[in-house]
């Protein structure tokens, strides 16, 4: 994704940054699942809010996580995230009430430079046209399943 690319050529090369590969934004976490054939049933479910854009935007350090901030159509995304919620909770899958503060994690390792780098970027908009389930395992992601907007 051209946003990605732009956000990796901006971040320093001595930082110790997550794979981009792994690089997502999440809007519900669940964690150990087991069978994740009824979680896709209940995504298929979840009302569209349509196609949106959304764009990388500064960026923060919590604890020693290194984010990039989100901005665009946020209503539109925090919409998204009310639906997959809700239809997770009513499926059984509760997740936590924190509130939904969208990022793209791209470190984990304390960095100033790179701090500086995330808070100083401004990214082009990108078009958000389906939400995808994912599955991690050791440090691995695999996309299961994907639903259009």
């Amino acid at each position: 994704m051209p946003a990605l690319a732009a956000l990796r050529e901006v971040l320093p090369s001595r930082s110790r940054l997550t794979p981009v590969e792994n690089w997502h934004l999440t809007l519900v976490f669940l964690g150990s699942v087991g069978d994740a054939g009824p979680v896709a049933a209940l995504l298929g479910d979840v009302p569209s809010p349509g196609p949106f854009e959304l764009r990388l935007s500064g960026g923060g350090q919590f604890r020693t996580a290194a984010w990039a901030g989100v901005r665009g159509d946020l209503r539109r995304l925090g919409e998204l995230r009310d639906g997959v919620r809700d239809a997770l909770t009513l499926g059984g899958y509760p997740s936590d009430d924190r509130p939904f503060h969208p990022h793209l994690t791209v470190s984990y390792r304390p960095d100033d430079d790179l701090r500086r780098a995330l808070a100083g970027h401004e990214g082009d908009p990108w078009p958000v046209t389906e939400f995808t389930l994912v599955s991690s395992s050791d440090g691995r992601y695999e996309r299961l399943a994907s639903w259009p907007l």
